[in-house]
């Protein structure tokens, strides 16, 4: 296997240890203490949530539902053919992902349960991860639970993925040897909520932890929460958790925070 390669799979196996630490640590937190990133938002980003003809989330769920009946592999078959009704079969599925797999000994993301269907059921190649189509396919199968608590399996088996995710949730790292929590877990919702409308956002998309401090996880069209303090699905822009999770790395730089940083001390 190349070297690339073998960074992608453990960038991979990373994100869902991560997941399941984010999506484990809605247990730590009091029920009547949870809320949703909803929650958080700014006035604008509430109305696109709460409005499907201008939420552009909704053109990936669009897509996904032509893709859910579309037969496609050697197999010839659709998800349709086995799931029918996704508003019936899918309701709560996306809720309880990431779970863990018996045959593969881990935990898996709803993702690669749709690619292992794919493989095994449809005979079908697997989808690339930030691929047009698996995010369409996530998008609709996650939009089936949407306004569902997120409901993580109390498995003893995840348990050590979990205080390995925590770890890695909880660890300082990268140029400014800060942690994830730093920003999504111990910022002020006062904060986090300055965060919740895109200008705020564009500050912080190219992973400095100082402009993410101002930001809050705005909701992705998966049932991964997009934070600790989330306990429900929604759907926003797709696409977006995985990639923030690798601009959150501890290789991420923003040249606008060190223009910044470089003009203070000039």
């Amino acid at each position: 296997m190349s070297m690339p390669a073998i960074g992608r799979c453990a960038m991979a196996g990373a994100v869902v240890v991560a997941l399941v630490a984010m999506a484990s640590g809605a247990a730590d937190i009091a029920p009547a203490d949870q809320r949703s990133g909803y929650a958080f938002m700014g006035r604008e980003t509430r109305a696109m949530q709460d409005d499907d003809t201008a939420n552009p989330g909704m053109l990936f769920v669009l897509d996904g539902e032509a893709l859910w009946v579309r037969k496609v592999g050697d197999a010839a078959k659709s998800c349709a053919d086995c799931h029918g009704d996704a508003t019936a079969s899918m309701s709560g599925v996306a809720a309880r992902y990431p779970a863990f797999d018996a045959a593969r000994g881990r935990p898996i993301d709803l993702e690669e349960r749709i690619n292992i269907c794919r493989g095994e059921w449809q005979q079908a190649p697997t989808l690339p991860f930030e691929s047009q189509d698996l995010l369409a396919l996530t998008a609709y199968v996650a939009h089936q639970s949407r306004g569902q608590p997120v409901a993580i399996a109390d498995d003893p088996r995840m348990h050590p993925f979990i205080e390995a995710g925590r770890a890695l949730f909880q660890g300082r790292q990268g140029q400014l040897n800060l942690s994830c929590a730093e920003c999504h877990e111990r910022i002020p919702p006062a904060i986090r909520s300055i965060g919740s409308n895109g200008r705020a956002w564009d500050r912080c998309s190219g992973g400095c932890a100082t402009a993410s401090a101002a930001c809050a996880p705005n909701p992705m069209p998966t049932a991964r929460p997009s934070s600790s303090t989330s306990s429900s699905i929604s759907c926003g822009a797709p696409g977006g958790s995985p990639s923030r999770r690798r601009r959150c790395g501890p290789d991420a730089r923003l040249q606008a925070c060190r223009a910044r940083s470089d003009s203070d001390v000039s």
